[in-house]
């Protein structure tokens, strides 16, 4: 079955829609706090495949839809905690909140921004950071740095790359991620170590 086709076609044609915007702020809000949603990478590269122009566009109402949705989920997780525990277990999510609230011990900020660009889903670290008591001000501030850097960075490629972005896209953007991931958390290891 072609579902990831089926998909892609969609985001496709959402991006050719004269409500494309309204769709890329919707889901670029709801991704960051709502279990499962898919990323708004799905909608801004075509978006930005068909209007290079408007690129920058897209992905600062990316980035600030996903910030404000961010922070949604990062009060959903301090005050509505025990509301959504049910739904969470549902999910089977409740091991990774238990991780989570290590990994925001341990790693504090750092976590929010490998979160925020990586393939990781940023939904649950923003619930997380409330869970934590992650102080806010720094959760919204990293998250913008984070989301920014990855949304921009699609519309850059995008527009420098065009159609061989979209396909270098499929190929390395996990790789990518994964990367970053391994560049941020060896600079954590070096700030904690020396």
């Amino acid at each position: 079955m072609q579902i990831f086709s089926i998909l892609y076609q969609k985001a496709l044609d959402w991006a050719q829609s004269k409500y494309a915007i309204y769709w890329l702020a919707l889901i670029s809000f709801v991704e960051s706090f709502i279990l499962p949603y898919p990323p708004p990478d799905v909608l801004l590269a075509p978006m930005a495949l068909k209007k290079p122009n408007k690129a920058y566009q897209f992905a600062l109402i990316c980035t600030v839809f996903s910030v404000l949705g961010g922070m949604v989920g990062y009060y959903i997780g301090a005050i509505l905690l025990d509301v959504v525990t049910p739904l969470l277990a549902k999910l089977n999510y409740l091991d990774k909140i238990d991780a989570i609230e290590l990994w925001f011990e341990e790693y504090g900020i750092w976590i929010v921004a490998i979160a925020g660009f990586s393939p990781m889903p940023y939904k649950i670290f923003t619930v997380g950071a409330g869970i934590a008591n992650m102080a806010f001000l720094p959760f919204v501030l990293i998250s913008l740095f984070a989301r920014g850097v990855r949304f921009f960075l699609v519309a850059f490629l995008v527009r420098k790359l065009g159609d061989i972005c979209d396909i270098w896209l499929k190929k390395y953007i996990d790789r990518l991620g994964y990367a970053l991931i391994i560049v941020i958390g060896a600079g954590i290891w070096y700030v904690k170590t020396h």
